[in-house]
């Protein structure tokens, strides 16, 4: 299964992980915010230790993409209809 990391301000890794309602590519447009590179990863490639969760690190220099944030993603919904 894949999940969405982005980092939050101040530092922090977030992690989303999609439920399946949306496409996944949609899940990354809405649910990461405006602007905010994220990566895809593998779940396997999430550490099992969530003690030390405020010090995960990962590399947004090379992004899968970047985020539109809810507010836009919907406003494009209401657009496309």
């Amino acid at each position: 299964m894949q999940k969405i990391i982005f980092q939050q301000e101040g530092g922090l890794v977030a992690l989303i992980t999609p439920t399946g309602d949306l496409p996944f590519e949609e899940v990354c447009r809405k649910d990461v915010p405006a602007g905010a590179p994220y990566l895809v990863i593998d779940e396997s490639d999430v550490p099992e230790d969530w003690s030390f969760r405020n010090a995960w690190e990962a590399d947004f220099s090379n992004p899968d993409g970047y985020g539109i944030g809810a507010d836009a993603w919907f406003a494009q919904q209401e657009a496309s209809e």
